[in-house]
C-alpha cells in the first residue's frame, strides 16, 4: 500500500525548535551527527544551547548528565548503536541510578539503517535500555507520535529513551491522537490472533491486518509506542479474547518488545507467543525495503507467516 511519507528525523528537530521556544531551559547535545540526526535545526536557530561533544559519546553522556544537575533539560542524539552500545556504562551509572533529567532520542536503529549494515544497525538497544532502571523507552511509529513522545520526554522528570526512525514513515495518526505513556493502542480489534508491535512495523503489520482479514482471519491490532513502562492490562486482555499472540518489531527478539509481552503474559494469562523480529544474529547491508523483507517484517511475508500460524 502506497502512501505519503514524513522523515520522523526532521519531525524531531522542528519539535525541539518549537520547545525550545517555550523553554529556555531545553539544550540539545549531539556527537557530530547533527545533519543525520536533524538536531541542526536547533543549532541553527539556538547555537548557544547546542553542544557537539565530537565522536565521544561517554562524554557526550556525562555532559549531559552534568548539565542536568544544574537545571538544564539535555536532549542527547546520536545513532543508536553508539547511544546505547558506547555510552551504555554512562547511561547506567550517571544518568540512571541518579535519575537525572536526561532524554536520549537515538535515530538509525533496526535493520532499516540499510546500506551502514551490521555495525550500525542496532538490534539490541531497547533490550539495553528497558534493562535500566529509571528509564522509560518509547518506540514512535510516525511523525505524530515521534512529535507527542518528543513534548511528553520534555515535560517528564526522569530519563527517557525514544528511538526514532533513520526511514520516512507515513501518517498513521491524525490531530486527534494523544500519546499516553500508560496505554497502549488497540489500532483494530479483531477475534482470531494478536498482533503486537510498534515503531517502522506498526504500518507493516496494518497491512498486513487488512490482507488477513480477506482470507477469513480476525487480527487484533496493538501498537505500543512504550515498551517500559508496559501496558500489561491492555495487552492481557486482548490475549484472553483472542489466545494466540504474535509480537512484531525491527529489533532482536531477544530482549526486546516480544520479550517484554512475553514476561508480562507468563505473569497474568499464560498463552501461546510467537515473536517475529531478527534472530540471535547481526543485520546486514542493504535498502530498507530489502532488509524488512529478508527478515519477513513487511506485510507480504508477514501476513504469509501469520496465515500458517493459524492454519
Amino acid at each position: 500500500m502506497t502512501r505519503e511519507c514524513k522523515s520522523v528525523r526532521s519531525v524531531y528537530g522542528k519539535t525541539l525548535v518549537e520547545l525550545g521556544a517555550s523553554n529556555k531551559q531545553i539544550v540539545v547535545l549531539d556527537a557530530d551527527l547533527s545533519c543525520s540526526t536533524q538536531t541542526q535545526q536547533f543549532a541553527k536557530v539556538y547555537p548557544e544551547r547546542f553542544f557537539n561533544a565530537g565522536i565521544a559519546e561517554q562524554d557526550l553522556m556525562t555532559t549531559a548528565a552534568g548539565l542536568a544537575c544544574t537545571g538544564k533539560i539535555p536532549f542527547v542524539s546520536t545513532f543508536a548503536m553508539f547511544a546505547t552500545g558506547r555510552a551504555w556504562e554512562q547511561i547506567r551509572n550517571t544518568i540512571c541510578y541518579s535519575n537525572l533529567n536526561v532524554k536520549i532520542a537515538a535515530t538509525h536503529a533496526g535493520v532499516t539503517v540499510g546500506e551502514d549494515g551490521a555495525s550500525h544497525q542496532a538490534l539490541e538497544d531497547i533490550s539495553l535500555m528497558r534493562s535500566i532502571p529509571n528509564m522509560i523507552v518509547i518506540v514512535p511509529a510516525d511523525a505524530v507520535e515521534t512529535e507527542q513522545a518528543v513534548k511528553f520526554a520534555a515535560i517528564h522528570k526522569g530519563p527517557v529513551y525514544i528511538r526514532i526512525a533513520r526511514t520516512s514513515l507515513p501518517d498513521i495518526f491524525d490531530s486527534t491522537y494523544k500519546f499516553n505513556l500508560n496505554k497502549a493502542v488497540i489500532m483494530q480489534e479483531g477475534t482470531d490472533i494478536t498482533l503486537i508491535t510498534n515503531g517502522e512495523t506498526l504500518v507493516e503489520t496494518l497491512d498486513c491486518a487488512k490482507i488477513l482479514l480477506t482470507q477469513g482471519i480476525s487480527a487484533e491490532v496493538i501498537n505500543v509506542p512504550v515498551v517500559k513502562p508496559l501496558d500489561i492490562q491492555t495487552i492481557a486482555e486482548s490475549a484472553k479474547k483472542t489466545n494466540r499472540v504474535v509480537t512484531i518489531e525491527n529489533h532482536s527478539i531477544i530482549g526486546g518488545l516480544g520479550s517484554a509481552v512475553c514476561e508480562a503474559l507468563s505473569e497474568n494469562y499464560p498463552v501461546k507467543v510467537t515473536r517475529l523480529g531478527t534472530n540471535d544474529e547481526f543485520g546486514q547491508s542493504g535498502n530498507a525495503k530489502e532488509l524488512l523483507a529478508f527478515y519477513e517484517l513487511n506485510s507480504e511475508k508477514l501476513t504469509k507467516k501469520i496465515a500458517g500460524l493459524i492454519k
